[in-house]
């Protein structure tokens, strides 16, 4: 069942975030828009938006004139006619009668073109002088956002809320607000969510059931517009749980029929749907592990039955032994994922991306890269981030999380190359989990939006510093002129160091409160199962992780293993 927006939330200051109109333009000339004759039909949507945009800015039309175009052939790259979601601004005119271009060679393009320019208005008009020339493009095709959320409505690791998508077992949402959030997340250039939790309960396997699936499509239908394609989190169990199979063996060939049956019958509901996402052999979860087989051949069986649709299977490689006996110091936690899934390069199918977080532990306040980060030339990867704040704060404490995305980012792989560099080459998507939920403001507390930006961003184009990010976000929040904006820019840049400062100092994970993860805790974790050790004693803190320790510091690069 649909509902609608109240008034009094949708007036809320933060319910619009960075797309709030900041002060109107009062007697100075707007803008009319137009469009040329390649503005088809499948950009309206754009053009709608542009004006939209435009009437929550000015109090006028004049001759000022924005021309949205679509040239299919507009941004060339080697070996392709075009870059998908690629766009042009250009500015041409007088000061007073300007006209400003945007020209897409996609739908989408055009849509992305739109909130670029709708966001330099809101900043600084005076910025789109005559003779400005902006393209703009991806790094990479994939920009994902994963929801956490259950199917009674709660959100596992979330603080701003109860679920955008999901209540009580069904799916229930504010049709009004879904479309402004897909507005939201559209405008920073995320283009795939996935909006059920990566710990799919029996109960919400059914969501690619032909009972559940025409729900789903009522939600992509809402994203669609966005340029926004849906994801799945499905359970490796499907088979047992939803086709009464007595195994989920991915060599069996009864199971291979039932994920083909089911992936048919999904993209017959949702024929853009952009593929599943699974969490296998972790944390008390099933997966190929259990029988013996490899993490490649658990993917490919689900792969194999997408490919026909060309759908993707997300593959997490958070594997790990989540019950290490405290006394064992040979087994060390961060070596997992490369022990599970290097040895397996070239060996996933095509459509498979296997999904890593970006530190070899847990979203910890500060880790080294993952290891496996560029180490699969012959797989398809995905760098995982966690923007809703778990081990750094809970949107209880201010924590600018891209401080630490641009410090993981600017990490050496090799010698001669940072993490930057492999994104849209050996990293060919980016993903993040959701700090989102129905809270007015989205975020728990207003100053948190400045994460959801950032990350939208940052995977569109991974060389933007956290500062950059920071002052554009804090001037469509608060305003160009606002006395608060400087202070708050330096308390969000402070943040991390402040942070880490009480919480984990000297890169110490783990020193928070069992369970939820929050408030400082020296040995919460010491004792426990999860593989979480600092080790202290009274001669020495840390763990050993050289060659003559656990030797995790071999899974490096040997110009990196050297540093």
């Amino acid at each position: 069942m649909n509902s609608r927006s109240t008034d009094r939330t949708r007036h809320s200051f933060g319910y619009h975030a960075w797309l709030q109109p900041l002060t109107r333009a009062t007697g100075k000339p707007g803008f009319v828009v137009r469009t040329s004759r390649s503005v088809e039909e499948d950009c309206a949507f754009a053009v709608q938006e542009c004006r939209r945009g435009l009437g929550g800015l000015y109090d006028q039309d004049s001759r000022q004139e924005i021309l949205l175009a679509r040239e299919p052939d507009a941004h060339p790259q080697p070996g392709s006619s075009h870059i998908s979601e690629a766009y042009t601004l250009s500015v041409s005119g007088a000061e007073e009668r300007l006209q400003i271009t945007v020209t897409a060679s996609d739908s989408s393009g055009l849509l992305y073109g739109v909130y670029d320019l709708l966001g330099r208005l809101r900043q600084d008009a005076n910025t789109l002088s005559p003779g400005l020339v902006i393209t703009r493009r991806p790094a990479v095709s994939m920009r994902v956002l994963n929801h956490w959320d259950n199917l009674d409505g709660s959100v596992e690791r979330g603080y701003a809320g109860s679920s955008l998508f999901l209540r009580g077992s069904v799916i229930g949402y504010d049709l009004d607000r879904l479309t402004d959030y897909a507005r939201l997340l559209s405008s920073t250039g995320i283009n795939r969510i996935c909006l059920n939790n990566v710990n799919v309960t029996h109960e919400a396997a059914r969501l690619i059931t032909d009972e559940r699936l025409p729900e789903l499509a009522r939600v992509a239908d809402i994203f669609r517009p966005f340029g926004i394609r849906l994801l799945i989190a499905v359970h490796f169990e499907s088979p047992v749980l939803l086709g009464g199979l007595t195994t989920p063996d991915p060599v069996d060939t009864t199971v291979a029929a039932w994920w083909e049956r089911t992936a048919a019958s999904c993209y017959h509901h949702i024929p853009d749907l952009a593929g599943f996402l699974v969490k296998a052999d972790s944390e008390f979860r099933s997966g190929p592990a259990t029988m013996g087989r490899t993490q490649a051949e658990g993917a490919n069986v689900i792969a194999r039955a997408l490919a026909p649709y060309g759908g993707i299977v997300f593959w997490r490689c958070f594997v790990y032994n989540c019950q290490q006996d405290w006394r064992d110091t040979k087994t060390d936690r961060p070596k997992a994922a490369y022990e599970y899934f290097h040895k397996l390069d070239g060996q996933f199918d095509r459509n498979v991306i296997l999904q890593i977080k970006h530190g070899p532990m847990d979203f910890q306040v500060r880790e080294p890269n993952s290891p496996l980060l560029g180490a699969m030339p012959a797989t398809r990867q995905a760098v995982e981030f966690q923007i809703t704040q778990e081990y750094t704060g809970q949107q209880i404490d201010l924590y600018a999380l891209p401080v630490q995305w641009e410090e993981v980012l600017n990490h050496p792989v090799t010698d001669a190359r940072d993490t930057r560099d492999l994104i849209g080459h050996e990293i060919e998507a980016v993903v993040a989990v959701a700090n989102t939920g129905t809270d007015a403001n989205w975020t728990g507390h207003l100053l948190a939006q400045a994460n959801l930006y950032a990350y939208g961003h940052l995977a569109w184009d991974p060389k933007r510093t956290a500062n950059d990010l920071l002052s554009e976000w804090t001037m469509l929040t608060f305003g160009a002129d606002s006395p608060a904006r400087e202070p708050i820019l330096d308390m969000l840049m402070r943040s991390r160091h402040v942070y880490e400062q009480y919480n984990a100092p000297l890169g110490i994970g783990w020193m928070v409160k069992i369970h939820h993860h929050y408030g400082p805790s020296v040995d919460g974790y010491e004792y426990m199962k999860w593989g979480t050790y600092h080790r202290a004693d009274h001669a020495a803190i840390g763990v050993d992780r050289t060659r003559t320790g656990t030797g995790f510091t071999a899974q490096y690069h040997p110009a990196v293993r050297d540093m």
